[in-house]
């Protein structure tokens, strides 16, 4: 095959062929460099077009058929519901739910896959987007090209906000994190030479969030005048969002609402609709006026093992949601009011004398599911039988509804809860819950109510991860009840789950050893099932 290899080396990663898309652009052998791709359009457009098709490559990391949590990005959505302790497997299989790890809080160690994969993920999704920064050169790029730049800012953004809020410890009763308290992760740039990668800190928090607020000012710079129309690719919508995101985790809250404002006027999207989110044939697997930026498997990328609908849809037939049955933590569900539309998201107990389900599978099937099986994630078309039909779907990177979500908590955590809250009924009564009503009288109880409707529109999805992460919401498995299956899942926790401080893998601080006596401790088994 004919592969363009990158000169830029990044930590201990090797460099990463964006796409099958440019292999074609130079002759086999060459070594294409930052200047050969900058100067043609079609290598640049097919480096971009190669960034969404990385986020969705399944065996990403490994290249071969390894380990089936090896998603790319979907990986995440599914690591952050575990780690909450908002998913479970419901099923008979329950052994097959290969991310149970992050739910148990074990196999966390720096020598393990569950280090390794998530950093190593990241890292090639930041060496992407540094590939593309530094093969535009702005004093002479034309306006497709800056706004490829603007992309790649972005992307490089988002990157690191992930990394940022997954490794950055916050303080907790389960592990020592003082020695690294304040710290992020390495910052690594089109810019870094390979021996700058080998001796290269941790930053602290305030480092990164300049940096990461400084590529977001670059690429609003270069995307203010650019319409996006493919939203594979990040908008200025999407470079707002990720702004109101990141000065949320920095709790600038006045910048955040300001940011989260921008980004739904920019965008244009409107909230799912209960029929768009109940369809049996397109719900959450086809974007849709909602979805601000998503990314999208072929078939050709993926196997029937290795993809997002295999994991999340109990209604497939192929994969591990068909084994496991992933299905949403009791208490959140019985939580949830019967006027919400968003609880059909999930089977009640009482099953069709509840709801009358709408699914392409038959009734009997329904009424042979065990209560709160998840059928938010559907297989496209309906079809549950062919992976490389039904498998093939968008997944949302951004919806608007996370803009609204940031816009009232951000204007309530300013001293205004009654602005706040009134922000918050304004958009879960007209869009989820006619009759919802909210008055709080702390700022605690706002802050539950805001998470608590998080995880309700975004499970699976693993956005409330950094929001509980930031709140040190625990996690609640273990009550009377309770439908986690076995014991080793009855996991309560305070403030901070200990494996919400990601662990650095042993292979990257070998070989940067700025990073020798800097990692996050190990969480694993720190916090013991409940008697």
């Amino acid at each position: 095959m004919k592969k363009i290899v990158y000169k830029l080396s990044i930590l201990a990663l090797a460099a990463v062929a964006l796409s099958g898309c440019i292999k074609e652009t130079f002759p086999q052998g060459s070594s294409a460099t930052s200047e050969q791709v900058g100067g043609s359009s079609t290598a640049l457009e097919a480096s971009m077009s190669g960034i969404p098709a990385q986020m969705a490559q399944g065996y990403l990391v490994y290249g071969s058929q390894t380990h089936e949590t090896d998603l790319g990005y979907p990986s995440f959505m599914m690591q952050f519901t575990e780690l909450m302790g908002d998913i479970f497997p419901l099923g008979a299989n329950t052994g097959y739910d290969w991310f149970r790890s992050y739910n148990i809080c074990r196999n966390m160690a720096d020598n393990t896959y569950y280090s390794y994969l998530p950093w190593r993920t990241l890292y090639m999704f930041v060496k992407s987007a540094n590939d593309i920064i530094k093969a535009v050169n702005p004093e002479n790029a034309n306006a497709a090209q800056l706004a490829y730049l603007g992309m790649g800012y972005a992307y490089r953004a988002f990157d690191y906000y992930h990394l940022m809020n997954m490794y950055e410890p916050v303080l907790n009763k389960y592990t020592d994190c003082t020695k690294v308290q304040g710290l992020t992760v390495p910052i690594i740039t089109d810019q870094t030479t390979e021996e700058e990668g080998k001796n290269n800190p941790r930053v602290t928090h305030d480092e990164m969030v300049k940096f990461i607020l400084s590529d977001l000012d670059k690429a609003e710079e270069y995307l203010k005048d650019y319409k996006v129309t493919d939203l594979h690719y990040p908008s200025i919508a999407v470079v707002y969002g990720i702004k109101a995101k990141v000065y949320m985790s920095d709790k600038q809250y006045a910048n955040a609402e300001k940011y989260a404002r921008m980004a739904i006027d920019a965008s244009k999207a409107t909230p799912l609709t209960q029929a768009q989110w109940e369809d049996p044939s397109t719900g959450f697997n086809t974007a849709n006026a909602a979805w601000m930026w998503y990314i999208s498997y072929s078939a050709e990328n993926m196997g029937n093992l290795c993809n997002w609908i295999g994991w999340a849809s109990a209604e497939s037939d192929w994969g591990y949601a068909s084994l496991t049955i992933p299905g949403i933590n009791r208490w959140i569900y019985d939580r949830i009011p019967d006027t919400d539309f968003r609880k059909h998201s999930w089977l009640d107990p009482l099953k069709y004398d509840y709801y009358d389900y709408k699914t392409c599978r038959t009734k009997e099937w329904i009424e042979e599911l065990p209560a709160y099986t998840s059928l938010k994630f559907r297989c496209v078309g309906g079809d549950y039988k062919t992976y490389s039909i039904g498998g093939v779907c968008d997944v949302p990177l951004m919806r608007v509804e996370e803009m609204y979500y940031i816009e009232a908590e951000a204007r309530g955590l300013q001293g205004d809860l009654a602005g706040g809250a009134a922000l918050l009924q304004a958009f879960v009564s007209k869009y989820r819950q006619s009759d919802y009503t909210c008055i709080f009288k702390s700022e605690a109880a706002f802050e539950d109510e805001i998470l608590f409707q998080k995880r309700v529109e975004f499970w699976g999805e693993g956005i409330a991860f950094f929001d509980a992460k930031r709140m040190q919401a625990g996690t609640l498995q273990y009550y009377e009840g309770t439908n986690a299956p076995g014991s080793y899942f009855y996991l309560n926790a305070e403030g901070i789950k200990p494996n919400w401080n990601y662990v650095i893998p042993n292979s990257e601080v070998s070989n940067n050893p700025a990073l020798d006596g800097y990692n996050n401790p190990d969480p694993s088994q720190k916090i013991s099932p409940a008697a």
